[in-house]
């Protein structure tokens, strides 16, 4: 459990309403019962929750009769969701009931709540059921609190009502050393299995292609964000192939199709918004200095005045970043910016290139070979310190070397240090023996 915290404001208005309570306390003690009862609540402060939320949070209702301490413990409700950073109260008796006042300020640091495999529900009516039970839930949850903890605990109330099996885990993810990024809520019971793939909105042209992408998912598990990265990296480049440069694909939605136990297999739909299909209309290449433009536009594969093929340009810009890593240009950037003309159709992109400046050859670490062959290697290796480093060398070197050594897993590290040096360590796979 963490430790309660609460504002200084908060405690100052709470001192303050102690005090007042101190001094009317013989006031009080006259009044009748129905100064007790909560007549009105007003909430302010709070872009992401409405009043009803808060008072639903914290289990009061119109009519019922309180007292301080259900305020101090309503407070203390507000504070452990995590959903506000500030919190203060102020109340007041009457012989016509109970006013009270929230003063709330939203916490900044929300991230999405995700749900993997809940196939039972759509969207919709998932967040309908979690926000029925967890009120300051609105399909984010903060880095701070317990409201992770709340969401699942629905969750698992809802899968008990509708007798499903399994139980409910969650995980907070991000890259590592990096903040969260997102909170992951599946159910661990059940074997959910891929029957169908559809693809709703899709063209006679792009279809086949889609549905040759999607043949590797059919038998598959039913795990919501390999989906979408299948959707990113596979389905949408075929579009982008073909200049439809907005294209769009919809989260995928299940439909349970069959359930035999603990093993549910769901047909799945992705639905696709192609948009416009846009027309290349020129390349501009900005910011070269070190290459010149003519050895830049002989790696440009795309064609003008026929559809933008994206996924080709990539290829292209990866290999104009290696053409300048074998100059020494190991830290060049370059960025695509496109100019968008839809009263046409067409497309015109901007290569902004960020050189950087040349970096030399550093130090260089050879792991896991014995000391013969280790210094062997350093004799044979020829960009020395102080030569412009070649990006590309590292590689044609083991090329060579595998002739006399035999096949090893080799992993090449490169550090690019402040100097403008770069230190090469190659790491060889201990298990291989050398013949």
């Amino acid at each position: 459990m963490k430790p309660l915290r609460i504002p200084a404001h908060f405690l100052l208005i709470t001192l303050l309403c102690a005090t007042a309570s101190l001094a009317q306390e013989r006031k009080t003690k006259e009044l009748p019962p129905s100064a007790y009862q909560l007549v009105s609540v007003t909430v302010t402060g709070s872009d992401r929750c409405k009043p009803e939320d808060v008072m639903a949070a914290t289990s009061m209702t119109i009519g019922q009769t309180v007292h301080e301490d259900d305020f101090k413990d309503a407070a203390r409700i507000l504070e452990d969701s995590g959903a506000f950073k500030d919190i203060a109260y102020k109340f007041e008796y009457s012989p016509q009931g109970t006013k009270l006042q929230w003063q709330v300020q939203d916490a900044t640091d929300f991230v999405p709540a995700r749900f993997e495999n809940f196939v039972w529900f759509s969207d919709q009516a998932l967040f309908d059921a979690i926000h029925s039970r967890v009120p300051l839930f609105h399909g984010q949850i903060p880095v701070r609190g317990h409201m992770a903890d709340q969401v699942s605990e629905a969750l698992h109330t809802l899968l008990s009502e509708k007798a499903i099996p399994g139980s409910v885990d969650y995980v907070a993810v991000g890259p590592d050393n990096e903040p969260v990024q997102a909170v992951i809520y599946s159910d661990s019971g059940p074997d959910i299995a891929i029957r169908n793939v559809e693809f709703l909105g899709a063209g006679s042209a792009e279809l086949p292609l889609l549905q040759a992408a999607a043949k590797d998912l059919q038998g598959a598990p039913y795990v919501r964000s390999r989906l979408h990265a299948k959707a990113d990296k596979i389905f949408l480049p075929i579009y982008h192939q073909r200049g439809y440069l907005k294209a769009t694909i919809s989260e995928p939605v299940a439909k349970v199709a069959s359930t035999d136990g603990d093993d549910i297999t769901v047909d799945t739909t992705f639905t696709v918004d192609p948009g416009r299909q846009y027309q290349l209309s020129g390349i501009e290449i900005s910011g070269n200095k070190g290459l010149s433009a003519e050895s830049l536009r002989g790696l440009i594969h795309t064609t003008l005045n026929q559809p933008a093929n994206t996924v080709e340009l990539d290829n292209d810009i990866a290999a104009m970043k290696k053409l300048y890593g074998k100059h020494g240009y190991v830290a060049s950037s370059i960025d695509p910016q496109p100019q968008i003309d839809d009263a046409d159709s067409t497309v015109r992109y901007v290569l902004n290139i960020h050189e950087g400046s040349i970096y030399k050859m550093g130090d260089l670490e050879i792991h896991g070979l014995d000391d013969h062959t280790t210094s062997r290697l350093q004799n044979d290796w020829t960009l020395h310190p102080g030569d412009v480093y070649d990006s590309s060398y590292a590689q044609r070197f083991l090329d060579q070397i595998y002739k006399e050594i035999g096949d090893w897993r080799v992993r090449v590290d490169e550090t690019q240090n402040q100097d403008h040096t770069v230190d090469v360590t190659l790491r060889f796979d201990s298990k291989r023996e050398l013949p």
